[in-house]
């Protein structure tokens, strides 16, 4: 095929920028680009956390999960920072509710914190009740 004609695999090559999926105008799109992109990791603690299936604890805690619910959990490893303004809940002190995280907080070695962007939305009112709101989580003393 000569220079100046394109076949249809060379689109992606040849167009420019794309501010709205965040690649500048003017920037040409590569093929190398486009899938850096789609295997960027996605937000969430995937890799920073466990299925709650592991966890014989959570078997007898909430029996009226079923396994596969339990699979679904994904309770945050020891030392993981928790993010600011993503709301958690502690599967250790359901009483206490969801909150919000401040900046600076991490999982404890008595917590087991489960992101309510992680969790299936009816596996999350089945926990925290469906119209709990979560509250800021703020320091003792502090107001």
């Amino acid at each position: 095929m000569a220079d100046d004609q394109q076949g249809p695999d060379d689109v992606a090559r040849q167009t420019t920028g794309d501010p709205i999926h965040g690649i500048p105008t003017g920037q040409r799109v590569t093929t190398d680009t486009t899938e850096e992109r789609l295997t960027s990791p996605t937000p969430g603690h995937t890799d920073e956390s466990e299925s709650g299936v592991e966890d014989k604890t959570l078997h007898q805690r909430f029996g009226d999960l079923s396994p596969d619910e339990l699979s679904q959990l994904s309770i945050l490893d020891y030392g993981t920072p928790l993010d600011q303004g993503t709301i958690y809940v502690d599967l250790d002190d359901l009483a206490r509710g969801p909150f919000k995280a401040l900046g600076g907080q991490s999982a404890g070695l008595g917590n087991r914190f489960v992101a309510k962007r992680d969790t299936d939305y009816e596996l999350w009112n089945k926990l925290v009740g469906q119209h709990t709101e979560a509250e800021v989580e703020r320091p003792a003393g502090v107001e």
